[in-house]
């Protein structure tokens, strides 16, 4: 077990603009060191180059589709939508280019792992993608603290074609959207901060029918360097990374009393391999993305501790049986 310091003393109130909405987010002014299972064998990983990361991981994880495009792209958010196209399902996969010069949203078939095709953006580092399908839109991750809107209908027909798409109207300033994720059946996004020397605060949006994001009251405290983030009914999970040569970390929180701050949160922390990115559920699994498969880390002289090109699964029954009740 290693115990990883994530916050001695914060006071940190972030007044921000938030949808016309002026919003005060707090974090707690004392955070205890979050203990997270590093126990390994030592050895390579099992079904990812470099170290095992932990026991914990390998025994949850395994090897799953490959992620399209790493000679030029960076991957970054994960989503899935179902029934795209009338009868097949997509993940989707944000990547922003090695150049930031452009981004895309890569098509890749949700069972037999083939790459549909990708959709044109202009640059940003698309930190987060999350879909809406009853609404019809997907959101990304724009340049700052903004978050870009896009029709479902024009998405498809970019993804079959390989073509670029616009966004919708003007991108949403939010608290943040460093990362983002979808909760379809409250029609909520949720959208946070990465910070990566303390821990950093979410917030979540009603989604309206016409793309609109509506702010509903109340933060949560993220891990330090959260990467992406799932929500289920009873469960917060996060991917948290920083850096080649460091392990990552997948936070399991229960959903519930105390779930606003992570020291009263009823929560499991296990060690990953480097460089982990996004998180989404399609069936009964997770899927985790991660940017050292990038030729951009992976060709470079000074190299990724793991180096990872494609998506990894683990059923969430499994991730969901750490976390405490």
């Amino acid at each position: 077990m290693k115990t990883l310091l994530k916050k001695a003393t914060i006071t940190a109130a972030a007044s921000t603009l938030l949808l016309g909405l002026t919003v005060v987010g707090t974090a707690s002014a004392e955070a205890a060191a979050i203990t997270c299972d590093t126990k390994s064998s030592g050895k390579d990983g099992p079904f990812y180059r470099g170290e095992s990361a932990s026991y914990a991981y390998d025994n949850r994880f395994s090897k799953s589709h490959p992620v399209p495009a790493l000679e030029t792209n960076i991957p970054q958010g994960t989503a899935t939508w179902s029934n795209w196209d009338g009868s097949n399902d997509l993940i989707l996969v944000s990547s922003y280019e090695s150049g930031h010069r452009s981004a895309i949203i890569i098509g890749i078939d949700a069972k037999t792992g083939k790459q549909v095709g990708q959709a044109l953006l202009a640059y940003s580092h698309v930190g987060g993608i999350a879909v809406f399908e009853k609404q019809g839109w997907a959101f990304v991750s724009g340049k700052g603290d903004t978050i870009r809107k896009y029709s479902l209908a024009k998405l498809k027909n970019a993804i079959k074609k390989s073509l670029p798409i616009e966004q919708d109207g003007k991108a949403q300033t939010v608290y943040a959207s460093s990362f983002l994720t979808s909760h379809g059946p409250t029609d909520t996004l949720w959208a946070g901060k990465f910070e990566d020397a303390k821990r950093g605060l979410m917030h979540s949006y009603t989604v309206g029918a016409d793309g609109k994001l509506s702010y509903r009251p109340g933060s949560w405290e993220v891990p330090t360097k959260t990467q992406g983030l799932i929500v289920t009914k009873d469960l917060f999970i996060y991917s948290t990374s920083h850096g080649r040569n460091n392990r990552s970390n997948i936070y399991v929180v229960r959903r519930g009393a105390g779930d606003k701050d992570l020291d009263t949160a009823k929560k499991h922390c296990f060690r990953a391999p480097s460089m982990s990115e996004g998180l989404t559920v399609y069936g009964s699994n997770v899927y985790l993305a991660f940017e050292s498969g990038a030729h951009y880390y992976s060709k470079a002289a000074d190299k990724p501790r793991n180096i990872i090109s494609n998506l990894h699964k683990a059923p969430l029954s499994s991730l969901e049986a750490l976390a405490p009740r």
